[in-house]
């Protein structure tokens, strides 16, 4: 039962520091890569996703979206796309919507139309090839979510902090424990020394007593009787 519990709990410290390890890992990874336009990872940047306005189709808030750099020359309508808003509402932002159509604006540069699945409604202006971030691919559902909850004071406390004050603690008490053995081994090491010195103090003494009985005995029988006085 004692080993058991040894080994159940030798794979739980471990599952612990895999997570807080896997934690801080994510962490250094979405940081560095989440939301950062001008970043990607074999031609992948990734986004979280802000609001549903492409819920009624493809993604919802709080999903990690995967958006791979293309040539925008060669986007088709129905593509999704994200790009670096112009719009005078979320200028500079980043959006992911679907292609409606491809134009020519009047300056003659190629744009799309793109549009909210979930409202249905054009955004104001047309995106043009310099604009365009990459082609959407897929996504993570609710990655992006638990994310911005790691990013919080909380969320840093929970998932990154505790793991290793819990993996500290019980290294802590392992030394502790470790410590008192190690403390209650010499212990019974010197009182085994202690006794084993006693005994042989012992058997000494009684060793003494046998030798003192021997010369006594010797004396006795070395002494002249009372007959062996008188024939003299």
């Amino acid at each position: 039962m004692k080993k058991a519990w040894n080994i159940m709990k030798n794979i739980l410290v471990w599952l612990i520091l895999i997570a807080a390890i896997g934690m801080m890992i994510f962490t250094i990874f979405s940081v560095n890569t989440f939301d950062q336009s001008h970043r990607s990872i074999f031609g992948y940047k990734f986004f979280i996703v802000q609001s549903d306005s492409m819920s009624a189709t493809d993604f919802d808030a709080g999903d990690i979206i995967f958006v791979k750099e293309v040539d925008p020359a060669t986007l088709q309508e129905g593509d999704i796309i994200a790009y670096t808003s112009q719009n005078t509402h979320n200028y500079g932002e980043t959006v992911t919507h679907k292609i409606r159509s491809i134009v020519t604006t009047e300056d003659g540069n190629t744009g799309f139309i793109t549009y909210g699945t979930t409202t249905n409604t054009d955004d104001e202006t047309v995106v043009t090839y310099p604009y365009v971030l990459g082609k959407y691919t897929g996504n993570l559902p609710k990655v992006g979510t638990f994310f911005t909850f790691l990013k919080t004071t909380p969320g840093y406390i929970l998932c990154i902090l505790v793991p290793f004050l819990l993996l500290i603690g019980y290294n802590g008490l392992n030394c502790i424990m470790l410590f008192r053995r190690y403390k209650r081994e010499q212990m019974e090491e010197l009182q085994a020394e202690k006794e084993k010195i006693a005994e042989e103090r012992r058997q000494s003494a009684e060793m003494m007593k046998e030798l003192q009985a021997l010369r006594e005995q010797l004396a006795h029988s070395d002494s002249p009787t009372s007959e062996d006085r008188s024939d003299t």
